[in-house]
């Protein structure tokens, strides 16, 4: 497509046809409204989508995204997106079943992560944090109220690229799972060779995030950094400029939390906070630093 004033395209049919690998990969053509780059951006936030609706399901955000052009041809570019949206949505088709009965079955309950949901029930209702988001004035601003949030009741629209809401003991837990090969406490949830391709570089011609991203997102600025079937990963830890290890895979969330594991250090590291946009401080940056510093012996 080409784009004029926003809101205006001409549409042309993509080089080639979209593929599961592209969903999995964010090389999809998707986009998300926040990144407010394009006038496919301003169409998505124009319609709602991608955001955690209370009103509207999963279906209707497909629905809607039949009817928007692609940001490039699929494959072409890395670009963070609802891909991981319509996965849940392909998840839940396939299943036969909702996709909150899909990861409570599958995933939740096996691994016993018990404070982990869409909603937060009333007994829980005590612990949910306040996120706070940055003001053009330079400080900060109450996002979300623990008394009045949205996550206190159940959404109509169930994601599959974000809307849970957890405890650090929980996402302990799942990460604990990746880094012992998809198994903890005796529960198997994930195979070792599917971990092992997950955690593998599937960008195009083996290209990094830097070189391959059109994305405005805080997590894609790094160089020597690869994409995997849901993960960062990192290629080459001189590039990045930042301690590692070449296999270390990682995450962040858009209030500032960041996770990753290096299998082998014996690592998994999770970081809670709820500050919105993740850019507002490289944290972080600064985080893997001084994690890493602190190693003085390897890992047995």
């Amino acid at each position: 497509y080409e784009s004029g004033t926003e809101g205006s395209f001409r549409t042309q049919a993509p080089d080639r046809p979209m593929q599961m690998i592209d969903l999995l990969r964010h090389t999809s053509g998707l986009t998300y409204g926040f990144q407010q780059r394009t006038p496919v951006d301003a169409a998505y936030r124009a319609r709602q989508v991608g955001e955690i609706a209370l009103n509207s399901s999963l279906e209707d955000m497909i629905a809607a995204l039949t009817g928007l052009p692609l940001e490039f041809s699929p494959g072409a570019a890395w670009n963070y997106s609802v891909s991981t949206d319509v996965l849940g949505y392909l998840v839940s088709r396939i299943a036969g079943k909702p996709l909150d009965e899909v990861i409570a079955e599958r995933i939740l309950a096996p691994l016993g992560m018990k404070d982990t949901g869409f909603c937060v029930r009333p007994d829980q209702a005590d612990r949910l944090a306040a996120c706070y988001q940055t003001t053009p004035e330079g400080g900060f601003a109450l996002q979300d109220d623990p008394a009045r949030s949205p996550y206190l009741t159940q959404p109509v629209m169930v994601s599959g690229g974000g809307g849970l809401v957890s405890t650090a003991h929980d996402y302990l837990r799942f990460c604990r799972m990746l880094l012992q090969g998809g198994q903890l406490d005796g529960a198997r949830v994930l195979a070792p060779k599917t971990i092992e391709l997950m955690t593998a570089n599937h960008l195009p011609g083996g290209q990094d995030m830097h070189s391959l991203s059109r994305s405005m997102f805080s997590e894609s600025a790094y160089a020597g950094v690869g994409f995997g079937l849901g993960f960062a990963v990192t290629m080459d830890p001189a590039r990045t400029m930042l301690a590692g290890n070449r296999g270390d895979f990682f995450w962040g969330g858009v209030a500032s939390t960041y996770f990753w594991i290096d299998p082998r250090e014996d690592m998994a590291v999770i970081f809670m906070t709820q500050l919105i946009p993740s850019s507002a401080y490289a944290i972080r940056r600064e985080l893997r630093t001084l994690v890493y510093a602190a190693l003085i012996e390897p890992a047995s």
